[in-house]
């Protein structure tokens, strides 16, 4: 959900976003072929002031994304409630110590073809109530592996999720792996597969780390799908 590049650049808010950055600087240092996905969020951001009584002020950021990204072509899209939502996807690249370059894309859903509503989900970092998360989580999962397709990135072994906010993930890699089966269904070999293929650090998998939808916001944001239910 977060990365930090750059300290002009607001794309993180803290501990995650800075680990996933140190993450990618090492990959470029160590030339390890690697692409990550993110968010690309315009607002969200203050800078905090203090007066001489100590007393505190904030002012929003405002950043020109064109400074430091670079729009790429490509085009993807997710499904929630049934509407189709658009979603393109901005280059930055990191350049480790021996000149290898790690590429990082921000999906964006901020364009003419979505409603008002969907170009706000990649508006605000940690914003809104849960189902803004939720729908801000499809995007990122499920939407970032379909934008990494549309890039051309179609041989990779190993999706990481630095955090678990990217766990949905593995819906589209099952449905990717039921679809070369032919068939419409998931099935248990197709759990093991997906799962083989797809990684979480420990420390998310504890219970104060981990994200809790309730049933009803999970089925408002998903379209019911014979044999794909959740």
């Amino acid at each position: 959900m977060e990365i930090a590049l750059e300290n002009a650049m607001p794309s993180y808010s803290g501990g995650l976003g800075v680990l996933a950055g140190d993450t990618i600087r090492a990959a470029a240092d160590l030339r390890l072929p690697m692409v990550a996905v993110s968010l690309l969020y315009r607002k969200g951001y203050f800078t905090q002031r203090l007066a001489e009584d100590g007393s505190q002020t904030e002012e929003p950021v405002e950043w020109r994304v064109e400074d430091f990204l670079t729009e790429e072509p490509a085009r993807a899209s997710i499904s929630i409630e049934n509407r189709r939502v658009e979603l393109r996807c901005w280059r930055y690249s990191t350049k480790g110590v021996r000149g290898f370059e790690v590429p990082i894309y921000f999906l964006d859903a901020d364009l003419p073809s979505n409603t008002e509503a969907d170009r706000n989900l990649t508006g605000s970092l940690y914003g809104g109530d849960s189902y803004y998360r939720l729908c801000q989580e499809v995007i990122l999962g499920i939407g970032g592996v379909r934008i990494l397709h549309a890039l051309g990135y179609n041989d990779l072994t190993r999706y990481h999720m630095n955090e678990g906010h990217a766990a949905l993930l593995t819906l589209q890699l099952l449905d990717e792996e039921a679809t070369k089966a032919g068939r419409k269904s998931i099935r248990s070999e197709d759990i093991e597969r997906s799962g083989a293929s797809a990684s979480l650090p420990p420390i998310r998998r504890c219970p104060r780390g981990t994200t809790v939808f309730r049933w009803n916001t999970s089925r408002a944001c998903f379209p019911a799908r014979p044999g794909f239910s959740i």
